[in-house]
């Protein structure tokens, strides 16, 4: 046992070991698993009265939860959808807590009006061709299991549903709008409304994308696997089964026939960081390069005369006729969603954040060049800015940080560094509450690039998955090292923090270098790779992780699980692990198991604790969660309350 002065909650620790693939493994906290069992449940009965107990000397809790319920005091806005003659938003007003969907500026679907309650979510939403149906899901309680819903757009009333099984669904309606293409347990089906009886196009279950042609008579097929994806496009004016375009390419395509009746391909297949390719949707394996844009794409737009491409930072604009650069949009932020009406024309819209300015939507007109503010959510600007620097991972990888802090401020401060490293995802400039309240208090919040992400493509993405996954610890530990030799920080005032995949890169950190972090926050963590597969959405994460079924990928798991990883004696950070009861991607016993592992082996004085809400979703805590996390940071890396 450790030497912590600390008192906890007593965790019997059982002697089970097991041998996998002539690995002895260890797993003491096993019976944490269970959730409903009288043992687990006292346990986290005393872990929530030890935070509480903790977060009562936290005495910059409440002007946290103060200051980040003010900087979230900013709505969101999302680009427009137009159907016909109506144009749908989501928009979020300032103290809301879920954004309502209105159409042609009339408050159409309003999750608190569904549920006054506040715990249904709007998941999803697709209006009809002509605009007069919206097909949407629901949700409740944070579990992301959404029902789907069909709602006569005139009248308000319900005109098909409830129907279940549609986590995730795209919706593709036909042109008449009596029936659409939808995903449902996983299967590809088609929905005629009111009929109980659909039609199966693909029944192998997987996570499937749907897009429909503006004609309504090509359905392009995606369905993901890992770092690549199958396509099939189907003809619907014949009888036909899809055709299968792309199947066991490792590379991740998306396929869509566009307005001028030409097949737009963009793939990663001989290109890691995006090509574009058009052809002929009769010939549908067959494309030609239209555009090299050089830089990891974000999005497609088809334009009456223009293509337009949209980078992290940048819309290029091309002829639509040849591919040729013509032109730029250039901005110092992040671009987001970028949508055009279904037939082309010549308008496109746009998202548009950064790290200090809440999202805003921008239209950019190609007959005139012009870009022009559209909508903007109200907010305040915020006083920080940004620095951006360059680190060195071990393998000689250069690799960027993204620093926020109070203009004119130097010298080592309370920092948090923060990262994800996982399935392509981008840590991109954005508005953030947490951070900005972090920053007016005085620390600096730095955002690491690390690989495992897509912030440089794909072929980033995969120099971090599978067997060389620990290449994304690595980056995460030298930016840490880096922040600590060039004098932002010292490793008594730098906390570590990241969520559900990023909550594994933050656990992995502190059990590989835990003299590095004065704090960690793991929220919503992985922490036991030797398992990860049983629970949650663990199954699909396969492609990512790798299989404890496979022989040298459960040794590449073993080697960096960090419940496993944990060792008696040894000074760990001031840990808070925080996880959601109706977490249906990653359950909450990897934040029990890790916490009851850390607490009987840390040494000193640092605390390890566990905050459960019991009644929310993966990773959707709020301003309440929010607060705790940055009282818990501040209050055991220095930064003055």
């Amino acid at each position: 046992m450790g030497t912590s002065v600390q008192s906890y909650p007593c965790a019997e620790r059982s002697p089970l070991v097991e041998q996998v693939h002539g690995c002895s493994v260890a797993d003491p906290y096993r019976w944490l698993e269970d959730s409903e069992s009288a043992e687990t449940q006292r346990w986290q009965a005393e872990q929530d009265e030890l935070w509480l107990n903790h977060a009562a000397t936290l005495t910059n809790r409440f002007r946290f939860r103060t200051r980040v319920k003010a900087l979230s005091n900013v709505g969101t806005v999302s680009v427009p959808s137009w159907r016909g003659d109506h144009c749908f938003t989501l928009r979020r007003d300032p103290g809301r807590q879920h954004p309502i969907l209105y159409v042609d500026e009339r408050a159409l679907l309003d999750p608190l009006q569904l549920d006054p309650s506040g715990r249904t979510t709007l998941d999803g939403w697709q209006p009809s061709p002509d605009g007069s149906l919206l097909a949407f899901q629901v949700s409740q309680g944070g579990t992301e299991q959404s029902v789907l819903y069909v709602l006569d757009v005139t009248t308000g009333q319900l005109a098909d549903g409830p129907i279940d099984g549609c986590r995730y669904s795209p919706i593709a309606w036909l042109p008449d709008g009596k029936s659409f293409y939808y995903v449902r347990f996983r299967q590809v089906r088609h929905h005629h409304l009111n009929d109980p009886d659909d039609t199966t196009i693909l029944a192998t279950e997987a996570s499937y994308g749907l897009e429909l042609s503006h004609d309504g008579r090509w359905l392009t097929i995606s369905a993901s696997r890992g770092t690549a994806n199958d396509l099939w496009l189907a003809d619907l004016a014949t009888d036909d089964p899809p055709t299968p375009v792309q199947r066991g390419v490792d590379a991740l395509t998306v396929m869509t026939v566009g307005p001028d009746g030409r097949l737009y391909v963009v793939t990663t297949r001989d290109a890691p960081t995006g090509r574009i390719c058009i052809g002929d949707p009769m010939s549908p394996s067959d494309w030609d390069d239209f555009i090299h844009p050089g830089a990891p794409l974000t999005g497609l737009a088809i334009l009456e005369d223009h293509i337009l491409v949209s980078h992290t930072n940048e819309i290029t604009i091309h002829d639509r006729t040849t591919g040729t650069r013509i032109g730029s949009v250039e901005l110092p932020g992040c671009v987001g969603s970028l949508n055009t009406r279904p037939d082309g024309g010549n308008q496109a819209w746009f998202t548009y954040t950064d790290s200090v300015t809440p999202s805003a939507v921008y239209c950019y007109d190609a007959t005139t060049g012009s870009t022009t503010l559209w909508s903007q959510a109200p907010g305040v600007v915020a006083d920080a800015e940004s620095h951006r620097l360059t680190y060195t991972s071990p393998d000689g990888t250069e690799l960027q940080l993204l620093a926020i802090a109070k203009p004119g401020t130097e010298g080592p401060r309370p920092t948090i560094l923060y990262g994800y490293g996982g399935f392509g995802q981008s840590l991109t400039p954005t508005y953030s509450a947490f951070t900005l309240a972090w920053v007016e208090a005085g620390g600096v919040f730095v955002t690491a690039t690390v690989r495992g992400g897509g912030e440089r493509g794909e072929e980033s993405h995969r120099a971090g998955i599978l067997d060389q996954k620990q290449k994304v610890f690595d980056d995460f530990i030298a930016a840490a090292e880096h922040l600590i030799a060039t004098g932002w920080t010292t490793a008594d005032q730098l906390a570590a923090c990241g969520e559900s995949n990023g909550g594994l890169l933050v656990a992995a950190a502190l059990t590989q270098r835990p003299e590095l972090f004065a704090a960690a926050v793991c929220s919503a963590p992985l922490t036991d790779m030797a398992r990860y597969e049983l629970s949650g959405l663990g199954a699909h994460w396969v492609p990512e992780y790798g299989s404890a079924s496979d022989p040298d990928q459960f040794r590449t798991l073993l080697s960096y699980s960090p419940y496993h990883r944990v060792a008696e004696g040894v000074m760990y950070p001031a840990v808070l692990l925080t996880a959601f009861g109706n977490d249906t991607r990653v359950d909450p016993l990897h934040a029990r198991k890790m916490c009851a592992a850390l607490q009987h082996s840390t040494a000193g004085e640092r605390p390890v604790l566990l905050r459960l809400e019991a009644d929310a979703g993966h990773a959707t805590g709020g301003i309440s969660l929010a607060a705790d996390m940055l009282a818990f940071v501040a209050g055991h890396t220095g930064l003055a309350s």
